[in-house]
Formats: C-alpha cells, structure tokens, sequence
C-alpha cells in the first residue's frame, strides 16, 4: 500500500481496503512511503522516515495480526517524482497489488494525472484506487 505517513488520517479507507485483502488472502502488507532528503515534519533525514514508517508498519501488524513490512524510497522532489518513486518501488517489490488512497476529482485532474491514475497506467501488477468518500 502506498501510504503518505502526513496524512494517514485521510486515508483510513484505503488502509481498511487493504488490510482486509491481506487478511482475507493471507497476504503480506508492504507499506510504501516517499520521502525528500532534506529534513521535512516526518524526519530530519530518510532513515529517521524510514524508522517512522516501519514504526507505523509495526503499529498495523499489532493492530491487525497481519505481517507487515516498510519500504522507504527517497526522492529529491517528492512533490513531482512521486509517481517514478512508487513505480520504481513496484518494480523492485514485484506486488501482486497496490492499493492506493485517492480524493474526489477536481478541475485540475482533468489537465494533471492523479498519482493513482499515472501509477495504474505504468505499473505491471494490478492497483486499486480507494476513493475517499
């Protein structure tokens, strides 16, 4: 699952979504984050992110029963290469799945791909795209 450890408070859909689909096919869950290098609010460096995010993958596995693992990628841009980032962790990770928090669509999706949208255009397993609400 990709998650963004800034706003896992809007993503409780698709954390439920995925969770439930490891549970039902004795999946492993893989959280995804990305993360700049400079020092930004979920760490002063990437592996204070990456210890953040497997301290959330640990939280779900206690929370759920289920086996989690994390896998930190680092961007220079993570605004603009974020797609890249989740495409190249898709790569390395080989999923069977990618779930994926999304938002109601707005003007300016018609002119920018969401990320869901770009990752599940590029991505050689299948991705669910949770709408929010």
């Amino acid at each position: 699952m990709a998650i963004d450890l800034a706003h896992v408070d809007k993503q409780g859909r698709a954390l439920q979504v995925a969770t439930d689909l490891a549970g039902h096919y004795g999946a492993e869950l893989t959280f995804v984050g990305v993360t700049g290098a400079e020092p930004g609010a979920l760490g002063h460096n990437p592996e204070e992110y990456a210890d953040r995010l497997a301290t959330f993958a640990t939280e779900q596995a206690e929370r759920t029963g289920l086996t989690t693992f994390s896998h930190a990628v680092t961007s220079h841009d993570p605004s603009t290469e974020m797609d890249d980032a989740l495409l190249k962790a898709a790569k390395d990770l080989k999923p069977d799945l990618i779930v994926m928090q999304s938002h109601i669509p707005a003007l300016v999706d018609y002119v920018w791909p969401s990320n869901g949208g770009k990752v599940a255009a590029h991505a050689s397993c299948s991705i669910m795209v949770v709408r929010d609400g």
